[in-house]
């Protein structure tokens, strides 16, 4: 076999497996399908442009961290009002800990809503908390990633979580939903205050 066929099916079995990931990644950031996989497409040209040298152990944060930055680099170029999102700091005055978005998703009658309520957040929360709640990623591997420190991410990821909270106790018309995110709320209290303070995402 040569040497350029070794490397595409080292490719082909190395990264691969991580197109849907990549994908959904891509889904979330750009919010539009035809820019996620053009960006996919266009993440891969690059990982397989660079693989030989540049891929750690960890290919499928590897992979994340090339998509990361590209879809920054075209929502840069054709949507930079998605960059500049303000952060409502009003919206996280409220004392309390906030749900996971996976237990409300578990929760919740109406998931729909919920994958609403996350794209509505600003994309530097959006980033953090899939790569975390449906990625599966940890701690250190989104600081890798999104190329931010790790303190961050634990602030970040906070940040999200009650954003998607606020946002779906105040969502419109939708009284049944909030009392499932006051229930769900009540719960997690519970939880943290049965296991001494401590913080188990």
């Amino acid at each position: 076999m040569s040497e350029e066929a070794s490397s595409i099916t080292n490719f082909e079995n190395d990264v691969l497996p991580h197109l849907n990931a990549a994908y959904d990644l891509a889904r979330w950031l750009t919010r539009n399908q035809q820019d996620a996989e053009d960006a996919v497409q266009d993440a891969f040209i690059r990982a397989f442009r660079f693989s030989a040298g540049c891929r750690s152990g960890n290919t499928r944060a590897w992979l994340l961290k090339i998509v990361r930055n590209v879809c920054y680099s075209r929502l840069q170029k054709n949507r930079p009002q998605d960059l500049a999102t303000p952060f409502d700091e009003q919206l996280h005055s409220e004392q309390g800990h906030s749900v996971s978005p996976e237990t409300l998703l578990l929760k919740m009658e109406d998931k729909q809503i919920l994958m609403q309520a996350l794209e509505e957040l600003p994309v530097t929360l959006r980033e953090v908390l899939v790569l975390r709640e449906f990625e599966g990623l940890s701690y250190r591997e989104i600081a890798e990633v999104a190329n931010i420190p790790l303190g961050t991410v634990m602030s970040t990821l906070w940040r999200a979580r009650e954003r998607i909270r606020m946002l779906l106790i105040n969502y419109p018309n939708k009284p049944s939903l909030r009392r499932q995110v006051a229930a769900g709320t009540d719960e997690q209290h519970q939880n943290w205050a049965a296991s001494g303070g401590r913080v188990g995402w």
